[in-house]
């Protein structure tokens, strides 16, 4: 049996360490010793997330997270701009709709990104909106946005900034205060690598303020709830303490590479791997590529479905498939998490295995050599930059 390599935008493989912390015996969650280790993981998360603000965890997929924002922000009858580019923005344009929001939308087709002039007309035309939802990584196509110059432009109207950083945040730059982002919402199973279950929110002052105004519309999700367990640190519900347990380790982790060095890293796999793909004949399907992952086009001729289903019968490769108009079109490669320099060089290499048994012309090597030509030129650029 091959050994497996979970190549997808999550969930992604788990620290030896957080599998160890998450395995022990359960122990009781309304301790000193559990507020000890909360708050030793609201500090790591505030770190990795480069904010101050207060941070929030709830027992709940990163979707729990965006309907905890959406919820506690925007009344019934308000008004919001969601920035759609894919799957998972829509999210938010439907999460808002089931509550009674009035949406619209600065949408672009799927592939592109979201462009900040017509995100600054969007907020002209609507000066009354109460909030801006928009995505750091849209993992449902590869692409990366501009939430630093979106930031600015909506920092600098009367619109909270709440941003779905559930599969970028920790894979790509995201300095949540200096870019005006009011709420993050962040998902466990990603570049925090534990599996899922965790959502995490950072909240801004401005935030609060607005929940402050409006009357509360969920009850578990009442984020005014957690903040009054801040203080402890404790939280209002049952914690998934053994979750947290595992966080901490993943937390330990990133703090010790430091969070500039994960992005870095992150960004040496997406150049090595896009040099991979171009060099066997293959198109990166998005115009503005994340740091965290890459979409790729399937060729002309090939079943995405024996093409992926192949690659991991043969060698343990597990890549994400396209999702709705994108299925059988695309499929994606993550480049974070645990994830280093020989796995990216391996998965390439697989893929023009694979295409070349399914009779797809590629030059065997080719990926492999531009990939490692790539990592060789990042190093290179690294060193002069720190020297």
């Amino acid at each position: 049996m091959p050994r497996k390599r979970l190549m997808t935008p999550g969930p992604t493989e788990v620290p030896e360490a957080a599998l160890q912390a998450m395995g022990r015996q359960v122990t009781h969650h309304r301790t000193p010793q559990f507020r000890a280790l909360l708050a030793e993981v609201l500090e790591g998360l505030k770190h990795v997330l480069r904010t101050d603000n207060d941070v929030v965890l709830l027992a709940s997929s990163g979707t729990g997270g965006m309907e905890a924002a959406v919820t506690n922000l925007v009344p019934r009858g308000g008004k919001a701009l969601v920035l759609e580019s894919g799957v998972f923005s829509r999210r938010w344009s439907d999460i808002c709709r089931r509550y009674g929001i009035d949406v619209h939308t600065v949408a672009v087709p799927w592939g592109q990104a979201i462009q900040t002039k017509a995100v600054e007309q969007a907020l002209r035309a609507h000066p009354d909106a109460v909030a801006v939802f928009g995505t750091l990584m849209e993992s449902s196509t590869g692409t990366g946005h501009d939430i630093e110059a979106i930031g600015s432009v909506v920092g600098a109207s009367d619109a909270l900034f709440v941003v779905d950083g559930i599969s970028g945040a920790g894979a790509m730059r995201c300095l949540t205060d200096a870019w005006h982002v009011d709420v993050l919402v962040v998902g466990s199973q990603k570049a925090l690598m534990v599996p899922p279950g965790l959502a995490v929110l950072s909240v801004s002052a401005a935030a609060w303020r607005q929940m402050d105004r409006i009357q509360p519309q969920a009850f578990y999700f009442d984020l005014k709830l957690h903040r009054a367990k801040l203080a402890g640190p404790d939280t209002p519900w049952t914690p998934a303490h053994t979750l947290i347990a595992g966080l901490a380790e993943s937390l330990r982790l990133i703090r010790a590479e430091g969070i500039e060095n994960v992005w870095q890293r992150c960004e040496r796999l997406a150049e090595m791997t896009r040099a991979g793909v171009v060099a066997m004949g293959l198109e990166v399907f998005s115009d503005r590529s994340a740091a965290g992952m890459t979409a790729v086009r399937v060729p002309a001729g090939i079943d995405a479905g024996q093409l992926l289903s192949r690659l991991e019968q043969r060698f343990g490769v597990k890549l994400a498939s396209g999702q709705l108009e994108l299925k059988g079109k695309i499929f994606r490669i993550a480049h974070f998490g645990l994830l280093d320099e020989l796995d990216i060089i391996a998965t390439l290499a697989a893929i023009e295995l694979v295409l070349d048994e399914l009779r797809h012309p590629v030059k065997l090597g080719a990926a492999a050599a531009a990939a490692s030509l790539a990592l060789r030129e990042s190093e290179r650029t690294l060193h002069v930059a720190t020297s």
